[in-house]
């Protein structure tokens, strides 16, 4: 496929479509076994409703909200949406009523998809607070009424697109997880989004299948799915749905993907859980797997090993590593993670065991990768080289700026915040990096994030609480010490694991061990209530929201720093 001749997303749908009209394409989960749509199919419904969309009246530039799990419909309705030149505004299921107001109050959407009647309700909670009304509703389940429409029951027409759909054009507007405050709506362009598919391609011709298989169950709502549901479309892919996690890992037995992309939480869990199930195993098995963690990890440092470890290994390969990757399907050939720092010590373990992990980088503004390691040159301590058509450059102050036509088109009502973030034509990150002599990139730290500390120096709370976190009893972890003389720490701990103060000093003891005396943590808390999306402690993508964590604990931070 030639991406430069591509004036928009629907023109990767139907460039494959030519040569896929009767395959399966999309696979959604019906009484726990998968149920395939063609590509003939999906074509006819995008047809259906770009048409219902253009009777209502639906314009080039009109905002459509989009609140839905992840399934066939919601890539069919994004497609739809675009056909016009309409901008999709994806939100996340797990939203708040105050979350929706916002959104609707920021970008007037004109229609509303949803895929069920418990988000509608909030929705429009949501709207009447703004005294909004939507000028249309389409919902995916069976039930209607007058004023919502049903998804599956809008007849089949053809549609002809009347508009030139141009690169430049918005494709859709999606809200950052508003770690530091307020979301903000980045407005992403056809180009920028194709751009990224091309360079995301690059990375991944490397993986030899005949047919691909891709398992989603990211939100595709976050702008890193929502750009790989058309790296998937381009490469003719198979994608499975996995709507609920708690079924995920039944699911990729199901699906058997070629390929995973997640979040680092999702790996830091992994690792734990097979690092307590080893350790809990009987001698034998725990020899076998931690020698083959011991190997494999030589073998990915490209270290030496004697002839006696090759042969070792060898056998690991079949008595380990196979049974381990056939947990995950079988056909795995490698998991990508992205949307925050995976730790060294994470994706050092799971290549260890044959499941190559690639470490990428990108921002919701930069549509979103910017960066991934190669399948056969993974550097883990670093996330990797720019894609294709990315320019990444280190400022004076070791911020890293991106330029390329992935980067966003400004922040709806914004021009403020959007002058503050592009300057020449550059990206003002916000993350602090290195290039290193092979182009490698590697992120230090988060320049809005970083503690500074009453002498001065320049601490990473996500580092440290990364490595809290990499201890099973912990569950999660905020780290503080803002122009204060030591670090303190608030812990939610695992309520599957029996604790007390003491193991929890010794943990933190340990983790002490290799740190720099200003990272070391002095004093902790424990407290009882997790950082959840529905306490607004944190984002739908999965990060702590700082300034509320600070702002709710305020008293216990506090007391840390008061003179007995």
């Amino acid at each position: 496929m030639k991406f430069d001749n591509l004036n928009n997303l629907n023109e990767i749908f139907l460039e494959i479509f030519k040569y896929r009209k009767e395959e399966n394409f999309l696979f959604y989960l019906q009484n726990g076994e998968y149920n395939s749509i063609s590509w003939n199919q999906v074509n006819s419904k995008i047809k259906s409703i770009s048409n219902f969309f253009h009777e209502k009246g639906i314009l080039k530039g009109d905002r459509i909200l989009l609140v839905s799990e992840n399934r066939p419909e919601w890539l069919i309705s994004d497609l739809a949406i675009s056909n016009l030149g309409a901008i999709t505004v994806p939100n996340y299921t797990t939203y708040t009523v105050k979350d929706f107001s916002y959104v609707i109050n920021d970008c007037s959407p004109r229609a509303l998809i949803v895929s069920n009647d418990e988000i509608l309700d909030k929705v429009l909670v949501a709207a009447k607070n703004n005294n909004f009304k939507f000028e249309f509703i389409i919902k995916f389940n069976d039930n209607s009424t007058k004023d919502v429409f049903n998804f599956n029951k809008i007849k089949a027409s053809n549609f002809e697109k009347k508009q030139k759909v141009l690169r430049n054009d918005p494709a859709c507007i999606i809200y950052t997880s508003g770690t530091q405050g307020n979301p903000k709506g980045v407005i992403l362009s056809h180009g920028g989004i194709i751009s990224n598919c091309e360079g995301a391609i690059e990375i991944i011709k490397e993986i030899k299948t005949k047919q691909f298989k891709f398992l989603t169950w990211l939100p595709l709502s976050h702008s890193y799915e929502h750009t790989i549901q058309f790296v998937q479309m381009a490469v003719g892919a198979e994608i499975y749905y996995s709507p609920k996690i708690e079924q995920l890992l039944e699911n990729i037995k199901l699906a058997k993907p070629d390929i995973m992309t997640a979040v680092p939480r999702f790996y830091n869990n992994l690792y734990n859980k097979m690092f307590v199930g080893a350790s809990k195993a009987n001698f034998f098995k725990k020899w076998l797997f931690f020698k083959t963690v011991k190997i494999g990890t030589k073998i990915f440092l490209k270290q030496k090993i004697t002839f006696i470890e090759y042969i070792i290994n060898l056998l690991l390969d079949l008595l380990v590593r196979k049974k381990i990757l056939k947990n995950f399907g079988g056909n795995l050939k490698a998991f990508v993670s992205g949307g925050g720092p995976l730790d060294k010590n994470v994706g050092t373990f799971l290549n260890a065991l044959g499941l190559k992990t690639l470490q990428g980088y990108g921002l919701t503004e930069t549509s979103p990768v910017v960066s991934c390691n190669p399948i056969n040159d993974i550097k883990i301590d670093t996330v990797g080289i720019p894609l294709k058509n990315v320019k990444v450059k280190i400022a004076s102050d070791g911020e890293i700026l991106v330029q390329g036509e992935n980067i966003m088109l400004g922040y709806w009502n914004n021009e403020k915040a959007t002058n503050d973030i592009i300057k020449n034509n550059w990206l003002y990150t916000g993350d602090i990096g290195v290039l290193d002599n092979d182009g490698f990139l590697k992120i230090t730290d988060r320049k809005k994030d970083i503690i500074v500390s009453s002498g001065g120096d320049n601490i990473s709370p996500s580092k440290l609480e990364n490595l809290l976190c990499l201890n099973n009893e912990i569950s999660q972890a905020y780290v503080h010490g803002d122009n204060q003389k030591f670090l303190c720490c608030l812990l939610v701990l695992n309520k599957e694991i029996k604790f007390d103060n003491e193991k929890i000093k010794k943990i933190i003891e340990n983790v002490n061990e290799n740190l720099t005396i200003v990272e070391k943590i002095k004093k902790f808390h424990i407290i009882e209530e997790e950082f959840t999306i529905e306490n607004e402690l944190m984002t739908p993508t999965m990060k702590i929201k700082r300034h509320k964590i600070k702002e709710k604990y305020k008293s216990i931070l506090e007391n840390f720093y008061k003179k007995n």
